[in-house]
């Protein structure tokens, strides 16, 4: 029988069902009866930084070529007969999906017939269907994405950063790969890839919105097949705590030049805790969020732009801090946002500023619970870093000043740092 927990938050008077299925796969439900809409993820823990497989079942690790994941979503939209984007068409479901470093997702969203589009993602998400001439075809398509890519300024400085940042780790590879490294793929690649990574124990279900629990299962029970339950071991790559080079340039059609400064992040633990993500997201907007000394100054003498921001770069094995925009003079920006990281250093973070941010950013994640998207990304998320939903909303509550210093001094070491920047051509 499926096993059914009920996890809810007095505070927000809401809750969501989590089911481990008979078939292996983790379904999670946040019904939002008064909500119009309903939106449908279907993920696998598997991304772009899985280049080798490593199983229960086998002795040894089989590498595999960068891009096969992001390469393998575009795939498996394919099948004999109509993709899925045409099966799709008759539902009404606006459709998409999306390969990140650590994940692949695939989702829907619909004001109506829920339950046939529903269908539509268990099914072709379990239907592969490749053969080499179709994965021939498709080297050719992502070889042209791959190469238009090289041309787009944002996506070159974020893999510019990482490439002088990142020794081994691969997630200093484009998600999409090389052209050289798809051209290994084949059919055999791809279903060994899937029959390992989309193994149901590896994956999750998770929908929000004008859904009911019961709804969701008459189709689980109908489409799911049962699933060996095939343990996968993540490696992690070998990193040293120095960055490859502290400098890199590119020249590309921009009007103004671009800018990433990254911090490089030692650790214990392949994985940043809960408590480390929150404390870290205080830590950067007291530095350098819109309401900062450090903003305000920037921004009033020119320096920089309403696309300045920052964000913490972390998945398995990695973790980056990240401040990015456009700006005149980037090593000018680059050094006051080192200066000012130095002075909060050496002062402490100030109570009072750490209750307004605390309560701000508190503010915004309560916020988070009312946008069906936003709600089964993040059960997406939670549930392969191995964390609830709520869990976010104690943290929050439990987290003090002295947690966010003791953090601050294990983050933003300048001799870690490096800067990529795009210079118009």
């Amino acid at each position: 029988m499926n096993n059914v927990t009920h996890i809810k938050n007095d505070l927000l008077k809401d809750g969501y069902y989590k089911i481990k299925h008979d078939s292996g796969l983790t379904i999670i439900v946040f019904p939002k009866e008064d909500y119009a809409t309903s939106y449908a993820v279907f993920g696998t823990n598997y991304g772009s930084i899985d280049t080798v497989i490593k199983t229960s079942d086998s002795e040894n690790p089989t590498s595999i070529p960068e891009g096969t994941a992001h390469f393998l979503e575009h795939k498996l939209f394919e099948s004999e007969d109509l993709d899925a984007f045409e099966r799709y068409a008759k539902t009404g479901a606006s459709a998409n999906a999306y390969t990140s470093f650590d994940k692949t997702c695939y989702l829907f969203s619909c004001s109506e017939n829920f339950k046939e589009s529903l269908e539509i993602l268990l099914d072709f998400v379990q239907n592969p269907y490749f053969t080499q001439q179709t994965v021939q075809k498709e080297q050719g398509i992502i070889g042209q994405e791959i190469k238009m890519y090289e041309d787009v300024p944002d996506w070159q400085v974020l893999f510019n950063l990482l490439k002088i940042i990142y020794h081994n780790h691969p997630v200093r590879i484009d998600i999409a790969g090389t052209v050289q490294s798809i051209s290994q793929i084949t059919d055999k690649v791809l279903y060994d890839c899937y029959n390992a990574f989309y193994n149901l124990n590896n994956m999750v279900l998770a929908v929000s919105g004008n859904v009911t629990t019961e709804e969701v299962l008459e189709v689980a029970n109908r489409l799911l097949k049962p699933s060996k339950d095939i343990k996968i071991e993540r490696e992690v790559a070998l990193e040293p705590c120095e960055v490859v080079d502290n400098y890199i340039e590119q020249k590309l059609s921009v009007s103004m030049p671009l800018f990433n400064l990254g911090f490089k992040e030692s650790y214990d633990t392949p994985q940043r805790n809960l408590k480390e993500q929150i404390c870290t997201r205080i830590i950067l907007e007291i530095i350098a969020g819109d309401t900062s000394p450090l903003y305000k100054e920037l921004f009033s003498q020119g320096l920089i732009n309403t696309r300045f921001g920052s964000e913490y770069f972390a998945g398995y094995g990695f973790a980056t801090v990240i401040f990015a925009g456009e700006s005149k003079d980037p090593n000018e920006v680059s050094k006051r946002i080192k200066a000012e990281i130095k002075k909060i250093k050496q002062q402490g973070i100030n109570e009072d500023e750490f209750q307004r941010i605390k309560k701000m950013l508190y503010g915004r994640a309560i916020m988070g619970y009312n946008d069906v998207e936003s709600i089964a990304n993040e059960l997406v998320s939670c549930h392969f870093e191995g964390y609830e939903l709520f869990d976010e909303i104690d943290v929050f509550k439990s987290i003090t000043i002295e947690d966010v210093n003791q953090r601050l001094t294990q983050q933003l070491d300048e001799d870690f740092s490096a800067l990529s920047v795009i210079l118009p051509a």
